[in-house]
């Protein structure tokens, strides 16, 4: 623990009260930091649909006091992540969370909900003078001893905040990562389109599992995001469909995400039914639809200014083929909140941050820009044209279990490595 030479009071500004932005102001809270959030938004509300949170995150969620007991009410523990080739035969398959050897679980939830247990949590915690929604920060000063936001209300006024610390987990189209890299690339499209929504249906092979279906270029990702009903036996399955088209005129649809009628794509998955799934029927079955570019950025070189920070998707929005996006941004602010710990809350800590993440993390923005674990499906689509009776034939097993090694290595929830590791920041630690 590092004693603060100046015993500064002012707060830590964090913009953004997102998945990182609330776990950042948990993270401080815990170590004893004061804090205030700046969400855009006026009202919170639990939008979004399935992502995983992946050992590593959810280790991180348990030292924050988000038990097994909280997690099973927005989600279920995943058991399988699994990639079948279009012919309906398995190209891989391993267990996952624990019946794959990690101490703590992997789930599948509705990432609305698990950002509203986050931000209740925040409330009950910070007090809700903590959170200001209807804020945005819009850019930031560096001054001689800390840092000043600039803030702007839903009425239109401007306010100036001074903190010791800024923030910025405001996401994709973040203000302060404009203001940090003003020549920074435009977003990255590389040419796949998602649909996703929701289906009730009944889980299929191990009952909690993560199934990829099809190929690079063509396919559909589902899994359960709820246990099944008593009565009915159906889940909610999440659902991602998935084709890569010509991207040299760029995206033409202009919004990032909007809401579709299902007859707009369905025809690129009819006949894909098998006796273990309907692929058109769960398609059919969504209440409602959007569709996203999968898109990203470049990477930068830093994800610091003096005394402002970038976290989660504004420091590393990436293409959501490895499950670790929010997983990442939880990471985030663990890290931070470590460095805290070891320099004050100090611009150093945010230098200890940067070193750490930064250009792994950079990598890691590359790695599934380059298709992350569904790179396999590549290689099938190389090797065979993505028809084959045995796998085995096809890439071996010992190739096949390297890779998602390799992938897992990168994205930082190793088996060995994580289940080793000392916690991130230890119990009853606090910046003094």
């Amino acid at each position: 623990m590092t004693d603060s030479p100046d015993m500064d009071t002012r707060p830590v500004l964090i913009a953004g009260g997102g998945i990182g932005g609330i776990a950042l102001a948990l993270t401080l809270h815990q170590i004893g930091v004061p804090c205030i959030v700046f969400e855009a938004v006026p009202e919170l509300q639990p939008l979004g649909v399935g992502i995983n949170l992946q050992p590593n995150a959810v280790r991180e969620l348990y030292d924050l006091g988000f038990d097994d007991k909280l997690l099973d009410t927005i989600g279920i523990q995943a058991r399988e992540w699994a990639l079948v080739g279009r012919n309906g035969n398995d190209i891989y398959a391993e267990p996952r969370g624990l019946l794959a050897g990690y101490r703590w679980p992997q789930y599948s939830v509705h990432r609305g909900q698990l950002q509203m247990l986050l931000y209740r949590a925040a409330l009950e915690r910070l007090g809700g003078d903590a959170i200001r929604l209807g804020h945005k920060v819009s850019g930031y000063r560096n001054d001689a001893a800390g840092v000043t936001a600039f803030v702007d209300t839903r009425d239109g006024r401007r306010l100036e905040v001074e903190g010791r610390l800024l923030v910025a987990a405001d996401g994709l189209h973040s203000a302060v990562r404009a203001q940090m890299h003003p020549a920074q690339p435009p977003i990255q499209w590389g040419g796949a389109i998602l649909w996703r929504g929701t289906a009730q249906g009944a889980p299929i092979r191990s009952g909690a599992s993560f199934v990829g279906v099809g190929s690079l270029r063509h396919r559909v990702v589902l899994y359960p995001i709820s246990p099944p009903d008593p009565a009915t036996g159906l889940a909610t399955i999440n659902w991602i469909a998935e084709i890569t088209v010509d991207n040299a005129k760029g995206w033409t649809q202009g919004d990032w995400n909007r809401r579709v009628a299902v007859d707009d794509f369905i025809h690129h998955f009819e006949g894909w039914n098998y006796d273990w799934l309907d692929v058109p029927a769960m398609l059919r079955g969504a209440s409602e639809v959007f569709e996203y570019p999968m898109i990203d950025r470049d990477p930068v070189s830093s994800w610091v200014d003096g005394s402002v920070a970038l976290l989660g998707d504004a420091a590393h929005v990436m293409y959501p083929v490895g499950s670790n996006g929010a997983s990442q941004a939880i990471v985030d602010a663990r890290v931070l909140g470590a460095a805290m710990l070891a320099h004050g809350v100090t611009p150093a800590a945010l230098q200890a941050y940067d070193d750490k993440l930064c250009a792994d993390i950079s990598a890691l923005v590359l790695r599934n820009r380059g298709a992350g674990p569904f790179g396999i499906l590549g290689l099938v689509d190389e090797r065979c044209g993505g028809v084959f009776d045995d796998i085995d034939q096809v890439i071996p097993a010992a190739e096949r279990e390297a890779f998602m090694a390799r992938y897992k290595a990168a994205a930082g929830f190793a088996i060995e490595t994580l289940n080793a590791a000392p916690p991130t920041i230890a119990p009853g630690a606090r910046v003094r």
